[in-house]
């Protein structure tokens, strides 16, 4: 059986888009910001270190070429000529025994005019190769470094298994004379030392470290904006929840402003009406008795006095019955027997217009209520049901215990869906006749025992009403 009532759910609230998306964009910027300002502090540090000890390899070199082939190479030959083969060939042994096993590309040294004195290349020996720019800074003392991307494109970039040789360090440094026999001649500049190396494998450690670190902030990031949507979403229905509620509770206060004004004067008409009512409906009772043998036109006009006064007294009874409703007096009530006699009341209605009834409410169904009141809301709920159906039908009627429901199906025209709250309103109505406050008392009676009516649409067509009863422990 499908749910007797599905609640209408509240207006999404429009700025939990602006909170989410700006929420989004500042945290994947500052994620960003995070990923930039950590990463390039990495490859600082990583430089910083390569650079540390290529300065410390070159002064390693300097000294091992000023201690083992510059002195003994001046004291044993005067002067240092490279061009010498004997003189080179001792360079280069101290040379290759120094920076073995340190991953140098190239290493070469430059005189004082910035010509090769010493290449792994003996071609260049002679050329003028070296930069303006290291040549001047090495003259004034400083170390300098540059570092070459020599795969040069942009994909690159993104690539973390990188080719040998990808990056390379090039470091200048001032050659100097060490400690001699005249200190005027010690930390001279004698040449320029210039090599290479490959931090190919520290570039893809950074990128590595690149990449760890974005990923794990990414991650928090998008961690961190699920639980702050899962927050903003559940303020936004919070936030829905006491709007809609705080209009129902407005609509409440104007129309009970608007019912209670109109009360006072329906009460006030009403019992002006009631006494010279009451009065006309026993005289013509009395005449319509008088005259039934007689059968003439004093008769008939005298019966239809009296019925129309007894219709015009149960409209005043409703209108006092709206106006001031009773306070329930609760006790446990079948709803089986209050349904029974509404249909057993009815029951003259019902076979004239071929109507069924499908009864499915077991003795069980015991509620708290006022038996009086509930009977006036059950029967009003019964005679809509049968005045909907323009012909013959069948009304159905299930309690459903679990839900604590009371359901009233019938095959006429239905509700329509965009009226359901005026159907309650008093003085509404669609038919021909009637006063319109047959379900706006039966909404009175429901919410006065603390249960919800909600009108709705038969399945198999027509009608639906639900009575959803409060759960009492």
């Amino acid at each position: 059986m499908r749910t007797p009532f599905t609640p209408n759910p509240a207006h999404p609230f429009q700025l939990v888009k602006f909170l989410s998306w700006s929420s989004l964009l500042l945290i994947l910027g500052a994620s960003v910001f995070m990923v930039v300002v950590i990463g390039n502090y990495a490859q600082r540090s990583v430089m910083a270190k390569d650079k540390e000890f290529s300065r410390l390899l070159a002064e390693n070199l300097n000294h091992q070429i000023y201690q083992r082939f510059t002195l003994p190479t001046v004291l044993g030959f005067g002067k240092v000529q490279l061009k010498n083969k004997a003189q080179y060939d001792r360079l280069d042994q101290i040379i290759d025994y120094t920076i073995h096993g340190f991953k140098i590309l190239k290493l070469r040294i430059y005189d004082l005019q910035g010509r090769v004195s010493y290449a792994e290349d003996e071609d260049l020996l002679g050329t003028k190769v070296l930069e303006p720019q290291d040549m001047h800074s090495a003259l004034e003392g400083r170390t300098t470094y540059m570092v070459q991307n020599t795969a040069r494109s942009w994909w690159s970039y993104l690539k973390l298994n990188l080719p040998p040789q990808s990056y390379v360090l090039r470091t200048t440094f001032p050659l100097r004379t060490e400690q001699s026999l005249s200190p005027a001649h010690q930390g001279v500049i004698i040449g320029v030392l210039q090599f290479t190396q490959d931090i190919t494998a520290d570039y893809e450690k950074i990128r590595s470290f690149q990449v760890m670190v974005t990923l794990v902030i990414l991650i928090s990031a998008m961690i961190l904006f699920v639980l702050l949507y899962m927050i903003i979403r559940r303020a936004d229905r919070l936030i829905a929840e006491r709007i809609q509620e705080k209009e129902r509770l407005e609509r409440e206060l104007h129309q009970n402003e608007k019912l209670a004004s109109m009360g006072r004067m329906l009460a006030s008409i009403a019992h002006e009406i009631r006494n010279p009512l009451g009065i006309i409906q026993s005289s013509a009772e009395l005449l319509a008795k008088k005259s039934a043998q007689a059968n003439d036109v004093g008769h008939r006009l005298a019966q239809a006095i009296f019925d129309e006064s007894r219709r015009l007294s149960r409209t005043v009874n409703d209108f006092l019955d709206y106006a001031r409703p009773k306070e329930p007096k609760m006790a446990p009530v079948s709803l089986s027997i209050i349904i029974g006699q509404a249909l057993e009341f009815l029951d003259h209605e019902l076979q004239k217009n071929a109507i069924g009834i499908d009864l499915e409410v077991p003795e069980s169904a015991v509620i708290k209520g006022d038996k009086d009141l509930l009977y006036r809301a059950i029967y009003n709920l019964l005679a809509n049901a049968c005045q909907a159906m323009s012909g013959a039908g069948r009304i159905r009627v299930v309690w459903v215990e679990s839900e604590k429901t009371l359901i009233i199906d019938d095959q006429g025209s239905g509700f329509e869906p965009d009226m359901k709250s005026k159907y309650v309103e008093p003085f509404f109505t669609t038919k021909d006749t009637g006063t319109g406050l047959g379900l706006a008392i039966v909404s009175t009676i429901v919410t006065n025992h603390g249960a919800t009516m909600h009108l709705d649409t038969n399945p198999e067509g027509g009608g639906r009403v639900a009575i959803v009863f409060p759960v009492r422990t």
